[in-house]
């Protein structure tokens, strides 16, 4: 973008393009250069204060044509039909309303910037019941990771998606209501140790050195010793937060624990933590697909528990029904029911074709894959 002007806080409208760098106390990225605002964001940048920030006043190139779009608007009546037979909900997912999502963006901010707050186990434990009633409200036992967006900024979007996920697995785990809550507060909480590593560490854009590597790999031990100062969370709790990045053939760190050593609330938290990171966009490096984080996952049964694991892989959405994909023949498909044995082989119809494609049951499809 060649030109730019300053645009006060209350001058600002959805849709313009910033052309700066939101950056907080701690030179943590909150909005992108060129991102596109929207309400929430202007909402958020006017409670931080901010007077101002400039946007870009160059010809913005138009919008492309949503291209699933375009193939939704060629399936011929017959097909529609057949996909709307077939067709089975999802299981109930987590949804999150835009004021909790807005609450829970406010609130996770204020314990990562705040660490000595009086309020910071009231705030952890608000958090938490938002989310738990985010689950209990529709008996949700899914979880859609692409309607988990509470925040632009990877730390705290993170939290909240690993929490989430956290909850979920031990929901289907059988574990009770407390055990869920505890949980989920060790999720928001699992990198808040990465509030005391050095900004410049934190958020470099390249491979990190040995010795910046070694530093990072201490957020586990800060964030244990920020929880145990508070003296009002549970020892379950600090643990989970020590031990998230434990591996059971002891090749994790800060400890280098084996399993005997490693409580089932880490194990949990691995399994979300890992996968999230795999799937979200870092400033070193692009996110993999799903299908890739996937099998990247399951490739990794020395280091993670194969029960949780496999949890997981039940109450995960990867390709909510009515989802369209395209398959490794070349044909795209439309999503109409979800298998709970196969997170990535869901039944789908080919929108072309009709051709129904059974990818976890059916031999046929053995070879068939989604791209």
């Amino acid at each position: 973008m060649a030109d730019r002007k300053f645009v006060r806080i209350n001058r600002l409208e959805e849709g313009m393009i910033i052309d700066q760098a939101v950056i907080d106390r701690l030179d943590r990225v909150l909005v992108h250069r060129g991102a596109r605002l929207d309400a929430f964001v202007i909402e958020g940048l006017e409670k931080l204060g901010i007077p101002g920030v400039y946007i870009g006043t160059g010809v913005v190139e138009e919008e492309k044509k949503d291209p699933m779009a375009e193939i939704e608007a060629s399936i011929t009546p017959v097909i529609k039909n057949k996909i709307a037979k077939l067709r089975e909900d999802d299981p109930a997912k987590v949804q999150i309303t835009e004021a909790v999502r807005k609450r829970i963006s406010a609130g996770i901010q204020h314990l990562y910037n705040n660490t000595d707050d009086a309020r910071f186990t009231h705030t952890s434990n608000v958090i938490t019941n938002d989310l738990l009633t985010a689950i209990d409200e529709n008996s949700a036992l899914s979880v859609d990771l692409t309607e988990l967006r509470t925040n632009n900024e990877y730390t705290f979007r993170h939290s909240v998606d690993v929490a989430t996920i956290a909850m979920i697995i031990a929901k289907n785990l059988g574990m009770s209501t407390t055990e869920m809550h505890d949980i989920g507060i060790a999720g928001l909480l699992h990198d808040m140790g990465k509030s005391k590593i050095d900004p410049e560490i934190l958020n470099k854009p390249a491979k990190l050195t040995e010795a910046e590597f070694e530093e990072m790999k201490q957020h586990p031990v800060l964030g244990y010793r920020i929880l145990q100062e508070k003296k009002d969370f549970k020892d379950i709790i600090s643990l989970a937060v020590l031990q998230h990045h434990e591996k059971l053939d002891g090749s994790g760190y800060p400890m280098g624990f084996t399993s005997e050593k490693i409580i089932k609330y880490a194990r949990i938290l691995s399994v979300a933590d890992v996968y999230d990171a795999l799937v979200t966009n870092r400033p070193y490096k692009k996110s993999y697909s799903q299908r890739t984080a996937v099998d990247i996952l399951m490739s990794m049964t020395g280091g993670l528990d194969v029960e949780v694991m496999k949890t997981f892989l039940k109450c995960v959405i990867l390709y909510p029904v009515d989802t369209i994909v395209k398959l490794s023949n070349g044909e795209y498909a439309k999503v109409v029911k979800n298998s709970l044995t196969s997170a990535l082989r869901p039944v789908v119809v080919g929108v072309e074709s009709g051709n129904v494609y059974d990818l976890a049951e059916d031999i046929n499809c053995a070879n068939l894959v989604i791209e």
